[in-house]
């Protein structure tokens, strides 16, 4: 089998009848399986697939082991060349497959590549996670060409061309399958949110290529598991951003990175509460608590990272703070930004 379109679920049978017709009608190929591996699941997303879906490869977990442990349980029981990691809540399109793969096929030295993400609540507008390719600043802050924090622009096509880019996005994913496995998968103790930044971070850094490849698009609700404004969401962000840089930065960088964090972790902080959202704020001490507390529980995984790596110094980091380029330079989109 040369690709595997994996779609992890939990209690997402609303989503599965929804979109499922797309993939399948899409992704038609005597070398494909569409697998979905259901985290547990209580609605009756089971027997709906088993009742109207029997020819789609049924995974069965015990609990709901989140985004990153669910996929590594589910990529163990996958031995095509190719994966697919798909969010159940992707509207996929014409050819969007066979781009990709014919991309993967024609550029060994890239190991991961995502379409352009748009949004499928409002079709002309990228996607919040994901848009045309994500990117991120030395301090850890994450940004797509298309969506710099809350501003989403219109897709005019002005991101068209395939980029070389810092991380794909886990909603729409195709990597190499011993990649994935070579450099540890997701890290399963994130449960979820920044875990395929870490995954292209490790990758990058050993010197594989990630690319953006916006001639086959995908259409994304997002959003579905947990709001913007959810402490929970809050906490798992800020938490692992920070495990994310402890793992992956050089020793040369990783205390002033560190230090500034905790600078501008306060402002957030401050932020946050000053707008009245006093569980968020209170969640980004929690982070801080949390990442402190468990730290020393990812040394070996620092170290191995540090010993494997190739790159110290990624391309495609920025090298500025992309705070101060949004808000004090008022550099809203990707294309305003200055590269240093």
């Amino acid at each position: 089998m040369k690709t595997s379109v994996v779609i992890l679920n939990w209690n997402g049978k609303k989503w599965l009848e929804k979109f499922l017709p797309s993939v399948i009608h899409y992704s038609q190929s005597d070398d494909l399986e569409i697998v979905v591996a259901d985290n547990a699941s209580t609605d009756d997303s089971v027997s709906f697939l088993s009742e109207k879906y029997p020819h789609v490869r049924l995974l069965l977990f015990d609990k709901n082991w989140g985004f990153a442990e669910g996929y590594n349980k589910a990529l163990a029981e996958i031995e095509s060349k190719y994966t697919v990691l798909l969010n159940s809540d992707v509207e996929v399109t014409d050819n969007w497959l066979a781009t990709l793969t014919e991309y993967m096929e024609a550029n060994p030295d890239v190991a991961a590549v995502q379409p352009k993400i748009l949004s499928q609540l409002d079709k002309e507008h990228f996607e919040y996670a994901g848009a045309a390719g994500g990117f991120i600043d030395q301090y850890g802050y994450p940004f797509c060409r298309g969506r710099i924090f809350s501003v989403v622009e219109k897709d005019k096509d002005q991101y068209d061309k395939p980029l070389d880019i810092f991380w794909a996005t886990g909603a729409c994913l195709m990597i190499r399958t011993d990649a994935y496995k070579a450099v540890g998968g997701l890290d399963g103790s994130f449960f979820a949110h920044q875990e395929e930044i870490d995954l292209c971070w490790r990758l990058r850094a050993r010197g594989h290529r990630i690319v953006c490849l916006p001639s086959a698009s995908v259409y994304h609700v997002g959003g579905g598991t947990l709001s913007a404004e959810s402490p929970r969401k809050t906490f798992l962000n800020f938490r692992n951003n920070l495990l994310m840089l402890y793992k992956n930065l050089p020793e040369s960088k990783l205390k002033t990175v560190m230090r500034t964090r905790t600078l501008l972790d306060m402002l957030s902080f401050v932020q946050f509460w000053l707008t009245g959202k006093k569980k968020n704020a209170q969640a980004i001490l929690e982070a801080r608590r949390e990442f402190k507390k468990i730290m020393h529980e990812y040394q070996s995984k620092r170290i191995e990272n540090q010993q494997k790596a190739t790159l110290d110094n990624i391309p495609e980091m920025y090298r500025g703070l992309i705070l101060g380029s949004f808000y004090l330079k008022g550099r809203k989109t990707f294309n305003n930004i200055t590269w240093k």
